[in-house]
């Protein structure tokens, strides 16, 4: 066989093609953690989706969000991301909103670990749409609590 027709495999993970990603985490929310639903700050905790495609709307709903040891979220109404549009996941409860790109968990408890997790994005499909691991010693060098993974 002709050395042309050798591969070498890529040491890089592979990389999804779904135009919807996890722009960024704010995996610690600023101040001290409290889950409390009339007073805490589950809400100041949040990731964020974007829309990367340069043509295709994204209908959020049915897509889920989930964490290594297997918390999710589904996206259960009509949320539709333009073309660079993004939302905000956040915990705690409030009212969702297009205008002000915020869909809230409407639970009070924190989802990502401080420490180190994964953050998985599966379409309604159940195929994979996005991953990330951190851990807060390695992928968060400024110390402030947030993560940016794509542009």
């Amino acid at each position: 066989m002709s050395d042309k027709w050798c591969r070498i495999p890529s040491t890089k993970p592979a990389e999804y093609s779904s135009a919807l990603k996890i722009r960024g985490i704010q995996y610690d929310a600023p101040g001290r953690d409290s889950n409390s639903c009339s007073s805490g700050n589950t809400d100041e905790e949040y990731l964020t989706v974007k829309n990367y495609s340069s043509r295709s709307t994204i209908n959020l709903k049915g897509y889920v969000v989930k964490d290594a040891t297997g918390n999710r979220f589904t996206f259960t109404a009509n949320h539709y991301l333009q073309p660079g549009d993004y939302v905000k996941l956040r915990g705690g409860h409030g009212t969702d909103s297009d205008t002000h790109n915020v869909v809230y968990r409407d639970n009070c408890n924190f989802l990502w670990n401080d420490d180190e997790d994964t953050i998985y994005l599966y379409k309604p499909s159940g195929s994979r749409a996005d991953v990330h691991a951190y851990t807060n010693r390695n992928d968060d060098p400024d110390g402030n609590g947030y993560i940016h993974f794509h542009g």
